[in-house]
């Protein structure tokens, strides 16, 4: 399978979608995660547990406070954890029949593909986050305020604590906006096709660019549910993130011909 697609495959044409296309790609979401539940828990389990061992850390540090710029930025990281679950949905797709090593190995054959390379954007995308999270917080707060917030929250409602919180909402929503403009074709396109990552960044881009209503919609959503999914110490992400892995799949191939 990795030999026929080992030259490089024009880039496909971008369609126009309306807003029925995000109720579309849930419904396959749900679909694919109840026709292949163990596949879903699986990867999510990663992402999990990549949230478990960040709050320990801070935790065993006494430094709670900086859970929350951590918080806000861990969705950033999301769609590296569904590349497995891409490939689920294109195999029921094509009516192949799933099984654990052919699933695995074409995620572990992702190394030497592009994947890495779009890893990296996140990855560097989010360390910058948490970077410029410290920053605002030093910004607005002061260096005498640090010692007193892991002890007691409510100096983030006094003084400038509340504008910081605005201040700093409005750039975290800045940079996952722009993650997810050049991730959410991207990903799933360099796993289908044979595409350079900067290609199918920009081809991601202008997608949502020409659906530009839809996809804020479906950027929303995607935001609330892993949020709403991260409350419970990350334990509901074990449900809404392979729903929402199957579905961006399925809304990369409403948005792609």
């Amino acid at each position: 399978m990795q030999e026929a697609r080992s030259e490089a495959a024009p880039l496909p044409e971008v369609n126009i979608i309306t807003t029925a296309a995000i109720g579309t790609a849930l419904r396959g979401g749900v679909r694919d995660f109840l026709r292949a539940p163990l596949y879903g828990l699986f990867f999510s389990l990663i992402y999990v547990l990549g949230g478990w061992i960040i709050w320990s850390v801070y935790a065993a540090s006494g430094q709670e406070w900086w859970l929350i710029p951590v918080i806000v930025g861990f969705p950033l990281l999301a769609p590296f954890a569904a590349v497995g679950l891409y490939e689920v949905s294109r195999r029921l797709e094509r009516g192949d029949r799933l099984n654990w090593r052919g699933v695995l190995g074409v995620v572990f054959a992702q190394k030497d593909r592009q994947v890495p390379s779009m890893a990296m954007v996140i990855l560097l995308m989010f360390m910058f986050w948490v970077f410029v999270a410290h920053t605002i917080f030093a910004l607005f707060m002061g260096l005498s305020a640090m010692t007193n917030v892991t002890s007691s929250f409510e100096i983030l409602f006094q003084g400038n604590g509340p504008v910081m919180l605005l201040v700093g909402s409005l750039i975290g929503a800045g940079f996952a906006s722009v993650l997810f403009a050049v991730t959410v074709v991207a990903l799933p396109l360099i796993l289908d096709h044979e595409v350079d990552f900067i290609s199918a960044m920009i081809l991601s881009v202008q997608a949502v660019v020409a659906n530009i209503g839809p996809m804020m919609i479906w950027g929303v959503t995607i935001a609330l549910l892993l949020f709403i999914g991260m409350a419970p110490m990350f334990l509901g992400l074990f449900i809404v993130l392979p729903v929402l892995g199957h579905a961006t799949w399925h809304m990369y191939r409403q948005l792609v011909g």
